[in-house]
């Protein structure tokens, strides 16, 4: 092949039309988000509020359950406490999401 044959990019050598188009497209991805407004932005409050809402809901109920079941082994009463444990971290859990629910979203 000869040397200014397609597939022949010489090896370590930089493009300069290549450094000028990269250069255009970072300016124009940057001069794109600043009209869009997604520029650095935070996630809004209210998705954060929603994942708050899921972890109170999983982790009350799961962890009344874990602890109403490790003291049922303990203590042989089978199921009155992983009923009433699981119970109580359901009602722990959404009085919390409640708390939540309350807070004002910006």
């Amino acid at each position: 092949m000869a040397k200014d044959e397609p597939g022949q990019d010489p090896i370590g050598a930089e493009d300069a039309r290549l450094q000028s188009l990269d250069e255009r497209l970072r300016s124009a991805h940057q001069a794109e988000s600043i009209r869009t407004g997604t520029a650095q932005r935070k996630p809004d409050k209210g998705y954060s509020q929603g994942n708050r809402v899921l972890a109170e809901l999983i982790a009350g109920t799961a962890g009344g359950a874990l602890i109403g079941w490790l003291l049922d082994r303990w203590l042989g009463t089978s199921p009155w406490l992983l009923l009433v444990l699981l119970f109580g971290g359901m009602a722990v859990a959404f009085r919390n999401i409640i708390r939540i629910s309350n807070e004002r979203p910006e």
